[in-house]
């Protein structure tokens, strides 16, 4: 992979807005990490909606042009966008104009499932979400219980026009070996389609964006232009395509990651 030139769509990286960073300078220690790791645009996802944090649009676009101010006057080559990581919750489609996309006209939204389970009214919300023009990509569906547990879910989600984003550190296998094996099957079914860093400044968080698009680049030579042009694409809402999808081999056993 070309160095300095890679999107993350998945990122922790603005300060004091949830808990991904505590300051500005732990903000701009990431963004150095970043660099190193290859990445020239971050797409700044903060939590909304979960069970801890409110982060609303217009805040996020603040604190996206407060950091990118701070970013250049440092001269540090990275560009931030304003996104959010929306919790998935029945107030969803009443609060959709606070609701930040993946790109600017909201084409993509990254969309979290709960981590142990996969809520009844997905289906509904995922309807709902297309009737407004908005396709929703799952965040990390390799780390949630359910879908491991059960892997034809997210084939099923996937059929129906979703897409995904695997977390890079579950390629390189920091979460461990089961949530490594399942990402990896998620990339040969085709059911996941962009990687992204789910940075924190927390304990194994980190980017591992190359590493990921190495062990990409190992699987099949072809994986790792795929899912860079995919995450391009994702940020210009420009349109992703989803060739042959499989059904992954064999239910796992279900448990917490």
């Amino acid at each position: 992979m070309k160095r300095n030139n890679l999107v993350d769509l998945h990122c922790h990286i603005l300060p004091e807005i949830d808990d991904g960073s505590p300051s500005m300078a732990t903000s701009i220690e990431l963004a150095h990490q970043a660099v190193a790791d290859g990445i020239k645009y971050i797409l700044a996802t903060p939590h909304h909606m979960d069970r801890h944090y409110i982060n609303h649009a217009s805040a996020v676009r603040q604190a996206v042009i407060d950091f990118q101010t701070e970013l250049d006057r440092q001269g540090i080559d990275l560009q931030v966008f304003p996104g959010q990581e929306v919790h998935l919750n029945g107030e969803m489609m009443t609060n959709l104009d606070d609701l930040l996309g993946i790109d600017e006209d909201r084409k993509y939204m990254l969309l979290e499932l709960p981590h142990e389970m996969v809520p009844s009214y997905l289906d509904d919300v995922i309807f709902q979400l297309s009737c407004e023009g908005i396709t929703p990509v799952i965040a990390h569906p390799e780390r949630n219980a359910r879908i491991i547990a059960e892997p034809e879910i997210l084939y099923n989600l996937v059929k129906q026009g979703v897409l995904a984003q695997v977390t890079a550190t579950s390629l390189v296998g920091t979460f461990g070996k089961q949530v490594q094996k399942t990402a990896k099957e998620f990339v040969r079914c085709g059911l996941v389609q962009v990687v992204a860093s789910d940075a924190h400044v927390l304990n194994n968080r980190e980017f591992a964006m190359t590493k990921a698009y190495q062990v990409l680049s190992e699987m099949d030579s072809d994986y790792s232009g795929q899912f860079a042009q995919n995450a391009r694409d994702l940020l210009n809402g420009d349109d992703v395509s989803v060739e042959t999808i499989e059904m992954p081999r064999k239910k796992r056993k279900f448990g917490l990651f």
